[in-house]
């Protein structure tokens, strides 16, 4: 944070448009087009979808797929997100 208590914007801007996945707090991730953004990393993110991990099969104990859950226009809250990754476009 910069000096005097002033928050400064998150340099956001070259990811404007592009597709972003985002890791938060709980182990949970989305994935969006970048649409905005705010001084606290609030994020808006338009597409979006989550990507649930579905666990291991009862029967044979193998890896499953992740759920993909379609959300739409979401705002994700600055304060959960613990990275970024740009996909290429």
């Amino acid at each position: 944070m910069a000096s005097g208590g002033k928050s400064q914007n998150p340099e956001l801007k070259k990811f404007m448009d592009k597709t972003l996945i985002i890791k938060m707090n709980g182990g949970r991730k989305v994935q969006g087009v970048l649409r905005g953004y705010d001084v606290f990393m609030n994020l808006s993110l338009e597409d979006c979808k989550e990507f649930r991990p579905a666990g291991r099969h009862p029967d044979t104990n193998e890896m499953q797929t992740d759920m993909e859950i379609q959300m739409g226009m979401s705002v994700i809250r600055g304060n959960s997100i613990l990275m970024i990754d740009c996909q290429a476009d």
